[in-house]
């Protein structure tokens, strides 16, 4: 896989991702398929070191029950915090 520089954005979305992911207890896998993207891609910009474009960022959101603009918001306030 080519490997991006990464970017604080990137790093703001990823964990705002995993953080949402967490909160609902769902797994990689899990999110990947209710996105419908391929898991290793997901766990790729998870990790900060995929790119991501705009549909698949809305694709993310719409299975995380959350707008788009919230997963690029530096302090997302998670029901956990």
């Amino acid at each position: 896989m080519k490997r991006t520089v990464k970017s604080p954005l990137r790093d703001v979305f990823a964990r705002n991702m995993r953080l949402l992911r967490a909160e609902k207890g769902w797994s990689q896998e899990y999110l990947a398929a209710e996105a419908g993207l391929n898991r290793t891609y997901l766990s790729a910009v998870e990790r900060s070191e995929q790119n991501i474009s705009l549909d698949n960022i809305y694709k993310i959101s719409l299975a995380l029950g959350a707008s788009a603009s919230d997963l690029l918001k530096p302090n997302l306030r998670t029901k956990k915090t």
